[in-house]
Parts: C-alpha cells; sequence; structure tokens
C-alpha cells in the first residue's frame, strides 16, 4: 500500500469516526431534551381537524360551494 492510498484511508476513517461522533452527541442531546408528552398531542383525527386548511374546507361545504374535489361518498 502506497503513502497516497494510506493518507486516503485514514482521512476517510477519521471522517467518518467525526460523522458517527456528532450523530451520537446529537442523539444524546434530544434524549436529554425533555420530550412533549404524547398524551397532550391530539391522536387520530383530531390532530388533522385542528389544521387551518382542514377548517377552511368544512366552511366550504357547510356554506354549499365545495372546492369541486369528489370524495369516495360522491
Amino acid at each position: 500500500m502506497d503513502g497516497h492510498e494510506r493518507r486516503r484511508r485514514i482521512r476517510s476513517f477519521a471522517l467518518g469516526g467525526l460523522v458517527g461522533a456528532a450523530g451520537a452527541f446529537a442523539a444524546l442531546r434530544r434524549l436529554r431534551s425533555p420530550a412533549r408528552d404524547a398524551r397532550d398531542a391530539p391522536a387520530g383525527l383530531a390532530a388533522f381537524e385542528d389544521a387551518p386548511c382542514f377548517r377552511e374546507l368544512t366552511e366550504r361545504r357547510s356554506r354549499g360551494r365545495g372546492d369541486g374535489a369528489r370524495t369516495l361518498a360522491d
């Protein structure tokens, strides 16, 4: 193995080690930070029903001016 090939492999190993260490550090920070309690988050369709786009769509349909999109029920 010549000197150039050896330096290339060492450089690749060092860069891979740095990327791996950065990933491990980020994972540890994420584990330590207080996570949002899942019980506070709405589940199922309740999470979607609070979206502004869904509210706008339901308001249009309640006024009788649907957006022209067909659903399976149509």
